[in-house]
């Protein structure tokens, strides 16, 4: 929650306090608290450190990108016991959504009924949920009969049966038609000469009864040809569902040839303005280096790619992205899987911050999360620390179709993904020393709602006496906007920044940019992680 040092100095000197001290230092606190519940960045602009088209320029800085940890409950969802609707697997191609006070996730579940010998109905859409991101229950839903009863936590969608691959749920409350509030994306099979993956749209009132928003009739669990709405080609929409500039986007992968050849799994998305009639042209949204070169026909499995697509975190002005990051082999128990971390401004064009770099790694073997990890869409900001949700699938087993392992979360203090710090590799020593150079960047132009005071917020570590953040505002040409000019030296997940005794400020041009420098002696200390720009509600 927010640090309040001064809170700290005063329980931390005193032998003793009186009970009135108390009583002030608890509603300290309480307010605190409640700032910190209250304070929702996705509520304007965010810009991070690794942003370099919301930080595009810089002078003596460095960008770290941080690794999570792996939260030590994991995996904070487990397969189910013998007989139950996922006691074969908890595939977390699924979504985690906090609404009011609780959080809700959906995926997918694989049962161990071998006897079944329609396959595609042996994966369902099932249901989780929890208080605090953390101890996560399967509630017994009552809406599907499951080897004779109903006592369990699987979705009913219309039409059933109907095999669930993935799911990715997108809260709609714009959407003027009740039931369609939430939007579900889903990998489903169709025939074709072969087996192939294709997109399902369905939508819900409640996020539990699921009905297909196009007509469809199942054979064997899987679609028709004649129901689809993408072309007939295999796509796996397995990455990330998301609205952007006023339509919706499904991510995912397959091979099929672009534009420009491609070695192996690109990450590809389609387009709706509704949700129900789905454009037939696609774009490639990443691409990794070694991808570049195509090794051709029959070597598939082989080299470095992307997998599955990728999930989305919509903060407003950029979407955060964890991608799967394939790395190949010849047969199948050479393939292992890992996370990276992507960014886009557009909507539709993604890039590395950091090239090639590992997010999260693979389990070490013997671990519930050898051997490869799947990108769920699941992200939140819990106090201060941000979760991201993630599964577990080892492709080395693929032929042997295993058990596959459920869902853990990997922590970063929140919103901390990646810091800019003071570069001192040009420094030199002796003879070699070079002057002084002063650390800044500037942003690039901030739009600013007319009419409307602002509020602005920063999140950094490593501040104090001796290692300050200048913030300064400019106009759009770069020009010092007289009065707003100040030092923030007290570390935060969400400092506000103050000028001239005031928070929310008003009057400012319809574009501004921010100058933030790095001073004091032991600047080299300070780690800037991201801005935020926020409309004044109050």
């Amino acid at each position: 929650m927010l640090k309040i040092p001064c809170v700290v100095t005063i329980m931390s000197s005193r032998v003793s306090v009186n009970i009135m001290t108390i009583a002030m230092i608890g509603i300290i606190l309480s307010v605190a608290g409640a700032v910190a519940m209250e304070f929702d960045e996705k509520a304007g602009m965010t810009l991070f450190a690794f942003d370099n088209v919301a930080i595009p320029f810089s002078q003596n800085l460095r960008l770290e990108m941080r690794s999570p940890a792996r939260h030590p409950a994991n995996p904070v969802v487990k397969r189910g016991k013998p007989g139950t609707t996922d006691a074969c697997g908890v595939q977390f191609y699924g979504s985690v959504i906090r609404e009011g006070g609780k959080f809700r996730m959906w995926y997918v579940a694989f049962d161990d009924d071998t006897a079944n010998k329609v396959a595609s109905s042996r994966w369902r859409a099932a249901y989780a949920e929890s208080n605090d991101g953390l101890h996560w229950v399967k509630p017994e839903l009552g809406l599907v009969s499951y080897r004779g009863n109903k006592n369990n936590n699987l979705l009913l969608t219309d039409p059933a049966p109907l095999g669930f691959v993935n799911l990715k749920v997108l809260l709609d409350p714009d959407d003027p038609a009740p039931d369609r509030r939430y939007k579900i994306s889903t990998h489903v099979y169709f025939r074709h000469n072969t087996r192939l993956g294709t997109l399902a749209p369905f939508a819900s009132a409640d996020g539990l009864r699921w009905k297909s928003l196009v007509p469809a009739t199942t054979v064997k669990a899987e679609f028709r040809k004649e129901d689809l709405v993408l072309p007939a080609v295999h796509f796996e929409p397995c990455g990330g569902l998301y609205q952007w500039d006023g339509m919706y986007y499904i991510c995912g992968q397959n091979a099929m040839n672009a534009v420009r050849p491609y070695q192996g799994r690109v990450t590809r998305m389609y387009r709706s303005p509704d949700f129900i009639n789905w454009s037939q042209t696609s774009s490639i949204g990443f691409i990794r280096e070694a991808q570049h070169t195509p090794l051709g026909p029959g070597r598939s499995l082989e080299s470095e790619q992307t997998h599955e697509g990728i999930s989305v975190w919509n903060r407003g002005n950029v979407l955060l992205g964890i991608y799967g990051r394939w790395h190949g082999g010849a047969e199948w128990k050479d393939v292992t899987i890992d996370l990276g971390f992507v960014v886009s401004n557009d909507g539709l064009n993604f890039r590395e911050p950091a090239h090639e770099w590992t997010f999260l790694k693979r389990g070490e073997d013997g671990a519930w999360d050898q051997g490869g990890l799947l990108q769920g869409q699941g992200f939140e900001n819990i106090g201060d620390e941000t979760f991201i949700y993630y599964g577990a699938w080892d492709p080395r087993e693929h032929k042997k179709t295993p058990e596959r392992g459920g869902v853990g979360i990997a922590v970063l203090p929140r919103d901390r993904f990646g810091d800019l710090v003071v570069e001192e590799a040009g420094k030199g020593s002796g003879d070699y020393q070079m002057p002084v150079i002063q650390s800044e960047f500037i942003t690039a132009p901030v739009p600013i709602k007319t009419g409307v005071a602002h509020r602005f917020y920063l999140n950094a570590d490593g501040l104090g006496a001796q290692a300050g953040l200048k913030i300064e505002l400019l106009d759009n040409c770069e020009r010092p906007l007289p009065g707003f000019s100040t030092v923030v030296r007290q570390s935060g997940f969400h400092t506000p920044i103050v000028w001239n005794g005031k928070t929310a400020i008003a009057g400012l041009p319809e574009r501004i940019r921010v100058k933030v420098t790095f001073e004091g002696e032991q600047n080299t200390k300070i780690r800037f992680s991201a801005l935020y720009v926020q409309p004044d509600t109050k």
